[in-house]
C-alpha cells in the first residue's frame, strides 16, 4: 500500500500518535508524517505509506495554511494559552491599528523560535530543557509569510481576539508570530485556538479522522481515498518499453532516444520525467542530461511495504 493520506489531526493527539494509530489499523509498518502539529493544534496532516515515505521530506517543504485566534493583552511562557501566563495587560488598540500592524509581517522576517519547541540544541529538544526551567539563547530564523488574511476582530469583548488566516513557509511557529504581533502592538498575544487548513495540495475539507479511517478499512474501501506518489509530480509521464525495464530497476541511465518518440525526444537539458516501466508502475523521476535521462529519485522497490 503506497501513497499518500490526508489526515485530520485531532486535537489532544502528537503528530507521532496518528502515525502509531494508523499502523494499527493498517496493519503496516512503513508509514511518516510530514510536519509536527501541536497536541492541541488540530488540522491537516499528510501521512505517507510505503513507498509515499519518500515524499516526506517534498511535502514538508511546502507552504501550509492556518486559521489561527490570538488572543490580546496576555502573554504565556509556551506562546499559546495553554502555558503559564507571564503578562496581563490593557488593549489599547485599534481596528486600523491592528491592520497595519499585522500586515506588516506579510514577507520575510527573523522569528526566534519559542523554547517549547522540538528544536535540538546540543541534542536536546527545547522544550525538554524548558521543562527544567532552562532559558537558553536561539538565534533568529528568516520565514516567509506569504499572507494574512483577518477574519474577525472582537475588541468589544472581554477577551480581546483576532482570527486570521496565514499561509506561510515551513519552519514557521504561528504561536510566535501571535507573540511577535502582540510585542509591535504593545500589549502583547499569544494563540488561543490553531486549524492547519491546507499543505500544498491538500485541504483540510478532504481530511479524514482516524476513525474514518478505520471505518473505510473496514469496508475495503481505504485505497480510494490514497493519494498517489506520483500525482505529486508536475512533469511529463513516460512508460518505458518492455526490455529496459532492468535497467529502470536498476536505476541505470536512459538514453533519450532509446525511450522517446522522435516527436517527444525534443527536450531541454534538466527537463524532468515521471518514469514508469511497461506495465505501468511508477519507478521514479528522471532527468535529461544531454540526451540521457538519469535518476534523480528512486521510487521502485520491487517488494511489497505491507505486514
Amino acid at each position: 500500500m503506497d501513497g499518500i493520506i490526508n489526515v485530520y489531526k485531532e486535537q489532544g493527539f502528537t503528530s507521532h500518535d496518528v502515525v502509531a494509530k494508523l499502523r494499527g489499523i493498517l496493519r503496516m509498518k512503513k508509514i511518516g508524517h510530514t510536519g509536527t502539529l501541536d497536541p492541541d493544534a488540530v488540522g491537516v496532516l499528510p501521512v505517507c505509506l510505503g513507498k509515499g515515505t519518500k515524499v516526506c521530506d517534498l511535502i514538508t517543504d511546502w507552504n501550509k495554511t492556518y486559521e489561527a485566534v490570538m488572543l490580546l493583552g496576555t502573554t504565556t511562557d509556551t506562546q499559546d494559552t495553554t502555558g503559564q501566563v507571564l503578562t496581563v495587560s490593557d488593549v489599547n488598540v485599534d481596528e486600523r491599528m491592528l491592520v497595519e500592524v499585522i500586515s506588516s509581517f506579510v514577507g520575510e522576517y527573523d522569528q526566534i523560535p519559542p523554547m517549547y519547541s522540538a528544536l535540538k540544541i546540543n541534542g536536546k529538544k527545547l522544550y525538554e530543557l524548558a521543562r527544567e526551567g532552562k532559558i537558553v539563547e536561539r538565534k533568529a530564523r528568516k520565514v516567509q509569510i506569504e499572507s494574512i488574511h483577518i477574519n474577525e476582530m472582537n475588541l468589544e469583548d472581554e477577551q480581546k481576539t483576532v482570527t486570521f488566516t496565514v499561509t506561510c513557509s515551513k519552519g514557521t511557529y504561528v504561536r510566535t508570530l501571535c507573540h511577535d504581533i502582540g510585542e509591535k502592538l504593545g500589549c502583547g498575544a499569544c494563540m488561543q485556538h490553531l486549524e492547519r487548513t491546507r499543505v500544498g495540495q491538500f485541504n483540510v475539507d478532504d481530511s479524514l479522522t482516524l476513525n474514518q479511517i478505520a471505518a473505510l478499512v473496514l469496508k475495503g474501501e481505504f485505497t480510494e481515498k490514497l493519494v498517489s506518489v506520483d500525482s505529486l509530480f508536475d512533469y511529463e509521464h513516460i512508460t518505458v518499453p518492455e526490455e529496459y525495464n532492468k535497467l529502470l530497476y536498476n536505476g541505470n541511465a536512459l538514453k533519450v532516444s532509446d525511450v522517446m518518440t522522435e516527436e517527444q525526444a525534443v527536450i531541454a537539458d534538466g527537463e524532468k520525467f515521471c518514469i514508469y516501466d511497461d506495465n505501468g508502475e511508477f519507478i521514479g523521476i528522471y532527468q535529461c542530461d544531454r540526451d540521457v535521462l538519469k535518476l534523480i529519485k528512486m521510487f521502485y522497490t520491487g517488494i511489497s511495504d505491507e505486514v
